[in-house]
């Protein structure tokens, strides 16, 4: 019997790619390739890569680079490049770096499989041929669901799985819909609720490669989230490029507010979260359903970008910083303990000292439980790229340090603002030297921080633990579960 062909997918970039990244080995797995966790146990390397920025372009090219060096010391004879650098560069990736020995995009996705036997058998696939994703698709949302049929969509397209499935393998969401294989035993899974974006910010080059927004259907995203708890999750985090979108291409924007007490009432399911909201597109009925449904968390990751209006046009986005806290000030009046991350972008063009100084009024109203901050670059093909009003290297640096402090300040101070509060704990690791880790409700996964427990005694991942709040570690709480206390009295 022949040696079954063996494969390893890493991973880097967004939770979207991780989604991705399952998808691809549900399909190898389907197809009889052996999965294996470690590249150099593997027979090809496929590198799920990011090509959001120059800090995750750099760091998937070395991700590449790093699975080439294991090619003649081990078992790995192929390093195969996916994802968004390779859909976004493709033959222009496959010239610069001729260590891959392939370039796939998303079109190859279908015949993964295929391409990577060809590939180890020395043969040519030949690199994948960029285009602007979001021609394929109409202009007009309500005609998208039909015209999509037949365009490769991550998280989407259709796949006729074999009749009988290995254990743990199994359609997503149907008898014709994505094959998934869980790549990890941890009880959180993201789920997508759509694709693309039709969003036109400045800076931003992902609705290029990505395409133009495209929902999944409400019963595929529920049949995915029940499939998953099978599989022991108990927190679903749903993404996509613009949650706050899904439905207007199926005719109902919003459809969020009515599916998600539908997912949270999935048995085994104890958390539903829902990240990459747009604050322009906020609308009082999600509001209400994210912070008054049970098993819903009140979790707001809200794309604010900047506060400043004349930098926010710039960026062809809508807002300012009243506007702004006046929404924080509405989610905390029905959800005082309502968690609340973003990211911001300094030295955009243009940006003047009065408008740096307007985002740092923001910050410190908004008490945000997470900040991300990040210097502006050009990105090829955007229209900021365009911009000739660009701020000297110097002055970009200066400010990043400067709100980079102040943000690392501002989440300390808040997670401070915690101490006293009950918190419902889902513990994600248990280790006889760092003891009991998990996440609150205002935590979302590897971005907002983390909840050490004084004890744990018996816990075990997977399990939801009340714990009240007893100190801090920069972002990180540290609490006191109240369960095991309880357990202990009696």
């Amino acid at each position: 019997m022949p040696e079954r062909r063996t494969v390893a997918l890493v991973t880097l970039g967004c939770a979207r790619n991780e989604v991705d990244s399952e998808e691809l080995a549900g399909r190898l797995e389907a197809d009889g390739w052996e999965l294996v966790e470690d590249a150099d146990a593997a027979d090809v390397a496929v590198v799920n890569t990011c090509g959001f920025v120059e800090a995750a372009k750099k760091d998937s090219v070395d991700a590449l680079l790093e699975a080439n060096d294991l090619k003649g010391h081990g078992r790995t004879q192929a390093v195969v490049a996916v994802g968004c650098m390779a859909e976004r560069y493709g033959k222009d990736l496959a010239e610069a770096l001729p260590e891959a020995d392939g370039v796939l995009g998303f079109d190859d996705y279908e015949d993964i499989s295929g391409r990577l036997q060809t590939i180890l058998s020395g043969g040519n696939v030949e690199a994948h041929a960029p285009r602007d994703r979001r021609k394929l698709l109409p202009i007009s949302p309500a005609e998208r669901q039909e015209a999509g049929s037949g365009i490769a969509l991550p998280g989407h397209a259709p796949v006729a799985p074999p009749v009988d499935l290995p254990d743990g393998l199994a359609p997503a969401s149907g008898p014709r819909a994505p094959l998934r294989r869980r790549l990890d035993g941890t009880p959180v899974a993201s789920v997508k609720l759509a694709s693309g974006c039709d969003r036109r910010c400045s800076f931003c080059a992902i609705p290029s490669f990505r395409g133009s927004f495209i929902s999944r259907r409400p019963s595929d995203v529920l049949n995915e989230t029940r499939w998953l708890a099978e599989q022991g999750v108990k927190e679903i985090m749903l993404v996509s490029e613009n949650n706050t979108s899904y439905g207007k291409d199926l005719g109902d924007i919003r459809l969020l507010e009515s599916l998600l007490p539908e997912l949270a009432g999935v048995d085994g399911i104890e958390r539903v979260r829902v990240s990459y909201l747009q604050p322009a597109e906020m609308r009082p009925g999600l509001i209400d359903v994210l912070t008054g449904t049970e098993k819903v968390v009140p979790y707001f990751d809200l794309s604010f970008q900047h506060s400043a209006p004349g930098v926010l046009r710039a960026m062809r986005r809508f807002g300012d910083t009243d506007r702004f806290l006046e929404l924080l000030d509405t989610i905390r009046a029905k959800a005082p303990q309502a968690g609340v991350r973003s990211n911001f972008i300094v030295g955009f063009p243009g940006e003047t000292e009065a408008d740096y100084v307007e985002l740092e009024r923001f910050l410190n109203g908004a008490r945000l439980d997470a900040i991300g901050v990040f210097g502006y670059s050009d990105e090829e093909g955007t229209e900021a790229a365009t911009y000739e009003n660009k701020l000297d290297e110097d002055v970009v640096a200066q400010r990043l340090a400067r709100l980079s402090r102040l943000a690392e300040q501002l989440v300390s101070q808040r997670a401070e603002e915690r101490v006293g509060e009950t918190v419902q704990v889902l513990v994600e690791s248990v280790d006889e030297e760092e003891g009991v880790v998990g996440r609150g409700a205002h935590q979302a996964p590897e971005t907002d921080g983390q909840v050490r427990l004084t004890s744990g005694a018996g816990l075990t991942i997977g399990r939801m633990v009340e714990a009240k709040v007893v100190g801090t570690e920069g972002v990180d709480l540290v609490a006191e579960p109240l369960e095991i206390a309880e357990e202990a009295d009696r």
